[in-house]
Parts: structure tokens; sequence; C-alpha cells
């Protein structure tokens, strides 16, 4: 009987180790490069954060009418798109891109672009735009879909 704890311990140090082995080897998920020098926060940060950011953002910004840049939505598909050979940009969340890249290794499934853009805004020239759109640019966009 004495030795049943034993051998349970030994098996978890065996399993424990087994796991970490495996882990090391496990390929760490490799998205496309943005398009900065730097992320608004430290790689290892927006890896484990971002979420977080993106909803403080959308509290902040919904509930309490403040707009600023390094967290949004916005500023991330400005930076982290990329353009196919025609110059047209690529759904963020396409197949190998930015997003699609880490949460289809992680399985997590994005619900953000249901309601938002995948792309960033293709800017109209200004004679283009009406006088309400000069007057005021929206900093996010929502796709409407009839």
């Amino acid at each position: 009987m004495r030795a049943a704890p034993a051998v349970l311990s030994w098996t978890l140090i065996c399993a424990t180790g087994w796991m970490a082995l495996a882990a090391a080897d496990t390929p760490m998920p490799t998205p496309p490069r943005g398009k900065g020098e730097q992320c608004v926060e430290a790689t290892d940060v927006m890896r484990r954060d971002h979420m977080r950011f993106l909803t403080h953002q959308r509290d902040e910004t919904m509930h309490r009418g403040i707009r600023t840049q390094k967290h949004s939505l916005v500023e991330c598909l400005e930076c982290h798109t990329r353009k196919d050979t025609q110059g047209q940009f690529l759904p963020v969340n396409a197949e190998g891109e930015f997003c699609d890249v880490c949460h289809d290794y992680s399985g997590v499934t994005m619900d953000c672009f249901e309601c938002h853009a995948t792309t960033p805004r293709q800017p109209k020239p200004a004679s283009a735009r009406s006088s309400a759109e000069l007057g005021s640019d929206i900093s996010f966009r929502l796709r409407i879909t009839p």
C-alpha cells in the first residue's frame, strides 16, 4: 500500500515532464508582421491582453463617448491588414491573415467582425465626400447589410 503514493508521484512527475517536452516542440503561430516598427504594446502583452484592451476601448467609446486610437480596432486594422496583388486589402480574419492565424491556432472564435469591417476604410477623394463626412470623421465602421 505504501508503494501506491510513490508510484502516483512518479507518474505525475513523468507526465508533467512529458507535457513540458511536448510543449517545447509545439510550434507557435507566426502571423504576418504588422506595418509599423512596433505595436502599441509589447508582443507578449498583446497576445495575452488584446481582447481586454479592445473591450475597454469599446466601453470607453460606447458608454462614455471617449474616442482614442491606441487600442482601437480601427488602428489594429490599419497596421495588420495586407494587400493582394491587385492592391485590395485582404480581410484581417481571412485564412492565413493576422487575426486568423492565432485565433485558428488557439481555437478561439472571433465575433468582432460580425459587425465591424475586416479591412481599413478606403479613403474617398474630398470631392466625393458629403459635407457631413467632411465635418466628422467617425473612427470606426460597421458592416451593414440590407
